[in-house]
């Protein structure tokens, strides 16, 4: 059995990794143009409609911004049956 991966699985991969990184974008530029005239709380299964991601993925992609977004500081405020962030400009 072979360790490396067929020319389609790179591919799969490859598009994969396109997508989870325009998700990202997409709910970068969002944090960052609500959180422009200050700070601001919600829980992810209220936004998932308007950044057309699930709550799931928003709550993934939260964990990874909170380390990597320069424009917005981003806290995990509290949890009452799903977590609050909060987010403010940097």
């Amino acid at each position: 059995m072979s360790a490396t991966k067929s020319p389609q699985e790179d591919e799969q991969f490859d598009a994969q990794e396109r997508d989870d990184l325009s998700k990202e974008e997409r709910l970068r530029a969002y944090l960052a143009q609500k959180a422009a005239d200050g700070e601001v709380y919600f829980k992810s299964k209220f936004i998932a409609d308007e950044v057309d991601l699930s709550p799931k993925e928003i709550g993934a992609l939260m964990v990874k911004l909170k380390d990597s977004a320069t424009e917005v500081e981003i806290e995990k405020w509290s949890y009452t049956s799903a977590t609050t962030w909060r987010v403010e400009p940097a």
